[in-house]
């Protein structure tokens, strides 16, 4: 190979690989990108070969209508002269009787009530054979082993669940999800009880959401557990990902409650006050300044005074407490 070819293959040429980064890009990319994403975290495997399919399932009338066939053939081969009739039965009419016995015991043992919002899980020696969500009357086989599942939309609150936001504060939270079966065969086989499954992913979802915000924006106006949109939107996302590979879907996650733990509330309680406390004065202190600001224009554009600089800063040294007495003592008597 030419040395040229060789040199293009190893040199600025060569593509990068797009997992590696280098110290200063990471650096630059700053905590975002050194915080995962709940949602896109590594989710239990899917199950290609354990899909819900039709089962093997009959109209119960049509079991029904064989069943009768069945002993009305048997009838009419014990109906003779006499009593003695059946000892004389060749060996076929025996033969006969007997298979429409067999036949009217499995069509009328194999007959069962489908109802609304349930479904049957079919299995034959521990092989998943098929679902049936038929409703009425439905035939099917009685050798096969039959488990209802319920398939209706269904919500469940949990329990308080302890947990811990961006700032180590101990929190407790309760959540409300809506969720139903999707696949009765991953549901039932995929898992020991789906039911559990959720409830342990609840708690597992709700605890690593909470922990990527703070509860409370005491420094500012960012984002924090209180926007309970976003925070239901995505715990959503992640139970549902977590949910998917055994059949069930998970409509709506929303926390109803995120509150402190009892050990934390008081001292976290206080801390509010005195953040909202802060911001009041804030507030109050920059319409204070405005208008004082204001005032001291008028006057002196207005040539109503003459003002050196010592006149100027005892001017607004007056008009600064007179403005903040009164604006503050009337707070105090609208929160009193």
């Amino acid at each position: 190979m030419p040395p040229a070819t060789a040199t293009a293959r190893t040199g600025a040429g060569e593509p990068k690989s797009p997992t590696r980064q280098s110290a200063p890009e990471a650096r630059a990319a700053g905590p975002a990108a050194r915080t995962p994403d709940p949602s896109t975290s590594r989710r239990p495997p899917d199950e290609p070969d354990l899909v819900e399919r039709p089962g093997p399932a009959l109209p119960g009338w049509t079991a029904v209508l064989l069943g009768a066939a069945a002993l009305g053939s048997a009838a009419e081969l014990l109906h003779g002269a006499g009593p003695l009739r059946a000892v004389r039965l060749r060996p076929w009419e025996w033969g006969a009787l007997a298979g429409c016995a067999v036949v009217a015991v499995i069509a009328f043992g194999g007959l069962t009530r489908g109802r609304t919002g349930s479904a049957w899980v079919l299995s034959l020696f521990g092989r998943y054979r098929g679902s049936v969500r038929r409703t009425g009357l439905v035939w099917i086989s009685p050798f096969v082993l039959r488990r209802r599942i319920d398939v209706r939309l269904r919500h469940w609150r949990s329990e308080p669940i302890a947990a811990v936001d961006a700032e180590g504060t101990a929190l407790r939270a309760v959540v409300l999800v809506v969720w139903s079966v999707r696949d009765t065969a991953r549901a039932l086989l995929a898992v020991d009880d789906h039911q559990d499954y959720l409830r342990e992913q609840v708690e597992a979802a709700t605890a690593r959401v909470l922990s990527q915000l703070p509860a409370d924006a005491f420094r500012g106006d960012g984002p924090s557990l209180r926007d309970a949109e976003a925070v239901g939107d995505r715990l959503t996302r992640v139970l549902a990902a977590e949910c998917r590979p055994v059949g069930v879907a998970v409509f709506s996650a929303q926390p109803t409650r995120i509150e402190y733990a009892p050990e934390v509330a008081a001292a976290m309680r206080r801390r509010q006050i005195a953040a909202i406390d802060a911001k009041h004065r804030d507030t109050v202190l920059t319409s204070v300044i405005d208008a004082v600001d204001d005032t001291v224009t008028r006057l002196t554009t207005r040539g109503l005074v003459d003002l050196d600089d010592f006149e100027r800063q005892a001017l607004v040294k007056d008009l600064t407490v007179a403005f903040y007495t009164r604006r503050g003592g009337l707070t105090d008597q609208g929160q009193e």
